[in-house]
């Protein structure tokens, strides 16, 4: 495992704002093989062998296993802990969770109050005596940072976060029945379903309708004027408080990103952290001698979060607003595919249906047609309100064509038409700098025609996240500062400076042990 140059109290800052769900299911077991674990993910074809979806599709879902593939190997060379994020996903709010740094297995859970040196749970045994005779800090945060430090001389790295439990758990018990029918949703779009849905949970607790501080909504957590922009560009309407929906544009999105960086690992990351943090980190993490982009990337998030530590305001330019969460984003998602493996293995499916609203659809009318209860109905649709618009989605457990047709498109093999032209999407192969020079714009625009062309349910969702996605990139600052960050000589300078404070530091901390 490569180690930090700081002790663990500078490394993992509590991350609040990211929240999670008790295992009323499954408890998640210590997976002392967490190799096994991850190859188990690689080859589990449960999202792909149901009957309806994997065929016609067989080289996206090939080449998005085989980025995925290459992905789960970097994250366990580079962040072998990330099993241990499962752990927070799975236990109730209120408490505090060790794992290992070094395979992700659940070490301790203590509850926020108490005297940890007598309560809480030991999850290795061998440990159990590590807090005996300590005298432990009273206020939370030191103390999680003291035990931290108690526990590496006999366990090596650890890692430790407050528990999120309550976040999905509802959520779960309402909707964890479709997730077998959004990770076909997430395959169709060349995004592995448990990366998909993983970040779902992550960001919304599987919530369509859950709001961030700053109002953005769902699965994506998109401001609504990210949303307004889409419905701008689409034909049809799009309601964005209905999961099903998100899950087909979430995937859009984040199949592009994963193209742009060749990963879903930085593709994630700048979905949290934006565009320019991710660059800065990357052109990083080339300098500090990185080859892949999944190298640059992980060095240029360690260098970040290091320097943060030894000056944030002296070293801002260099690292601007990539933060602790950015630097744990990726490696939490990725944590969290356990989890959508199990929820989908444990909870019974249910199918969820699709149809292209002809007309305005009152609420009355769909429950005396379809004999479901409101409630029912708002669970498959919690954008209904009153009506479902015309041109807008309703979801049901079934088709019924009086409403409209059916338009589920991940219940069909994929559109020949349409898979050709995504799996030419997924193997451009083009430098970084060159997606963020403007001049590629023209790139993306022919891809947006020929999706277009295709005039099926899913090339239309593509054709509509691709406008958005040049607009986002090509019509801001965003090229010019990456531009500056590459050449500018007080940037070069300061990062030479940055690199070597860093390895002094390092050498420093090498010498002390």
């Amino acid at each position: 495992m490569r180690r930090s140059i700081f002790p663990v109290a500078a490394v993992l800052p509590l991350i609040a704002t990211f929240v999670a769900f008790p295992s009323t299911l499954a408890a998640a077991q210590n997976d002392a093989g967490a190799a096994v674990g991850m190859q188990a993910h690689l080859l589990s074809s449960q999202f792909n062998e149901s009957g309806h979806a994997a065929v016609g599709g067989d080289r996206v879902r090939e080449l998005a296993r085989a980025r995925l593939q290459e992905d789960f190997r970097a994250m366990s060379e580079f962040r072998p802990g990330y099993p241990f994020w499962q752990h927070i996903f799975t236990i109730p709010d209120g408490s505090v969770a060790f794992g290992s740094g070094v395979d992700g297995r659940l070490l301790a859970v203590f509850p926020n109050g108490g005297d940890w040196t007598r309560d809480g749970r030991w999850e290795d045994a061998s440990l159990s005596q590590a807090l005996r005779g300590q005298r432990l800090e009273s206020r939370l945060s030191p103390r999680r940072d003291q035990v931290a430090e108690l526990l590496e001389g006999a366990a090596g790295p650890v890692l430790h976060n407050a528990t999120r439990g309550r976040f999905l758990l509802p959520n779960v018990r309402a909707y964890g029945s479709f997730l077998e029918e959004w990770g076909h949703i997430y395959e169709r779009f060349g995004v592995p379903a448990e990366i998909g849905i993983a970040q779902a949970i992550l960001e919304s607790g599987l919530n369509g309708t859950v709001r961030s501080e700053a109002g953005a909504i769902g699965f994506c957590q998109w401001l609504p004027a990210n949303w307004n922009r889409m419905k701008q560009i689409s034909p049809f309407e799009i309601e964005g408080h209905n999961q099903t929906t998100q899950a087909a544009y979430c995937a859009a999105y984040l199949t592009i990103l994963a193209t742009k960086y060749g990963s879903f690992i930085p593709a994630l990351s700048e979905h949290h952290a934006g565009g320019s943090n991710v660059g800065r980190t990357v052109i990083n993490g080339s300098r500090l001698g990185g080859e892949t982009m999944r190298e640059q990337y992980f060095l240029g998030a360690e260098f970040a979060r290091d320097l943060r530590t030894i000056s944030p305001t002296r070293f801002r330019e260099v690292v601007r607003s990539y933060g602790p969460r950015s630097f744990l984003y990726a490696e939490m998602v990725f944590g969290n595919t356990y989890n959508v493996t199990r929820l989908t293995a444990d909870i019974p499916q249910q199918p969820v249906h699709a149809m292209r609203a002809a007309r305005n659809l009152p609420l009355a009318d769909i429950a005396q047609r379809t004999g479901l209860s409101v409630d029912e109905l708002r669970r498959y649709n919690p954008a209904l309100v009153r009506q479902v618009p015309r041109g807008a989605a309703l979801y049901l457990p079934f088709q019924v064509d009086a409403f409209g047709p059916d338009i589920a498109f991940w219940h069909r093999p994929a559109d020949p038409d349409f898979a050709a032209v995504l799996t030419d999407f997924l193997q451009v192969d083009r430098p970084l700098i060159e997606w963020e020079d403007p001049g590629f714009a023209a790139v993306l625009r022919e891809f947006r025609t020929r999706f277009l062309r295709t005039q099926s349910e899913e090339g239309i969702v593509m054709a509509t996240v691709l406008a958005y996605v040049i607009g986002e990139s090509y019509t801001g600052a965003r090229s010019d500062i990456l531009a500056e960050f590459r050449t500018d000589p007080n940037i070069l300078r300061l990062v030479q400076d940055a690199i070597r404070e860093r390895e002094s530091l390092l050498g420093a901390s090498l010498t002390a042990r």
